[in-house]
Order: C-alpha cells, then structure tokens, then sequence
C-alpha cells in the first residue's frame, strides 16, 4: 500500500494543504511530517492509516477516516466526525463537531470533546476529561484524570436517557460530572485480568492481520 507524505512544501503560508494528490479519498496511507504544527483540509480519509508525527497535528473543516488507525503527535479536530478501523492516539486533544468512533481503543494526553458519541471497540484514557454531546461507550476501562459530561448536546432534546449514558466495562478513574454510568463489567476473570485482557486484544490482531492479507492479495 502506498504512503504520502505531507511536508513543509505541500503547505501554504497558512498551513492548508495544497498539494496535487487528493487526499479527501486517498487510496493508501497519509503521513504528516514532523513539526508542521496543524496542517488542515476540507477533509483527509486514507485506505490505510493516517500518522502525524510529533509537533504535527490535523485540523479539517469535515471528516477525517481510517480504515486502520488515526494517530498524530499534537492533536486533531474535526468539523464532522473522526472514525478509525483501529485505534485513534494523539497527544494532544480530540475535538470533532460529530460523534467519535474507534474499531480498538481511544487515547489522548488532554481532553475529548464530541459534539455527537464517542464510541471505543477497546478502551478510552484521557489525560484531562471528557465532553460528549450524546452517549459515551467503550467495551473495557475508561480512564480520566478529572470530569466526564455526557448528554450535553444543546441541538436537540434528549429522546431518553440512553442519550446520556456513559457506558464501560470499568470505570477505573474520573468523576461523572454529568451523565448515567452503567458498568457492564470486564469482559474477562479479574483474577487473570491482564493476561484475558491480552489475550483479547491478540485475537483482534489476529483478526486485523487476516484482512491486512486478504486485502495484500487482492491487489
């Protein structure tokens, strides 16, 4: 699969992408190079994985998507939604004016904010907190350092409240400012609970590694 990289010269003076390859539908990887601070776009959606390296953000008017995972050194906002296949990572902070949502697990060293759900196949650990305008649901822990909010959207009224649910399997730390907890549990023997936990984790990379060949051999 082919890789693009964004540098210094694919920017103009106001860092906007400006660079002959369409990177709104990209058939292949995109990487962002090192230290270009946010580099923005009506939108990026790559194949295979979207990279920022560090001091390298992504800042787009619409969307940005996956189909493996999203990662960058600062942060990334969206206007829409973000959506990885994998997992999303960042620095930083995550800010999309839509809903959020990761195949594997959700982490940044600041806040996320979603104007819609977030929604983690894994887990999600925040450096700071949470602001969710609809429902928050991960499979595993989820991990703040201060507060969460679900079910603050101001755009319509809250049909009921599964809207403002924060559903995990652990709430392992962070205080629910506002919004319904429900702990379903891990999903594995807390007397083992790391090594079910990786052993989880192993079968859904397995799972991942079967598509990877699949798709190498249909090229």
């Amino acid at each position: 699969m082919k890789t693009f990289v964004i540098t210094k010269e694919h920017l103009d003076a106001n860092n906007n992408y400006i660079g002959k390859e369409d990177l709104t539908n990209f058939d292949g990887n995109i990487e962002v190079e090192s230290n270009l601070g946010y580099v923005k776009n009506i939108s990026f959606k790559a194949k295979g994985y979207i990279l920022a390296k560090v001091g390298s953000g992504i800042k787009v008017g619409s969307g940005i998507e996956a189909g493996w995972g999203i990662e960058a050194g600062w942060g990334i906002e969206a206007g829409w939604g973000i959506e990885a296949g994998w997992g999303i990572k960042v620095g930083s902070g995550i800010e999309a004016g839509w809903g959020i949502e990761a195949g594997w697990g959700i982490e940044a060293g600041w806040g996320i904010e979603a104007g819609w759900g977030i929604e983690a196949g894994w887990g999600i650990k925040v450096g700071s907190g949470i602001v969710c305008g609809l429902s928050i649901t991960c499979k595993f822990i989820l991990s703040v350092n201060f507060n969460i909010f679900a079910g603050t959207c101001w755009w319509k009224q809250l049909s009921n409240d599964s809207e403002k649910t924060i559903t995990c399997g652990k709430l392992e730390s962070g205080t629910i400012a506002y919004g319904i907890l429900v702990e379903t549990g891990l999903p594995y023997d807390n007397n083992n609970s790391k090594k079910q936990e990786l052993l989880l984790k192993a079968e859904e990379l397995i799972q991942k590694s079967n598509e990877l060949k699949e798709s190498a051999n249909n090229l």
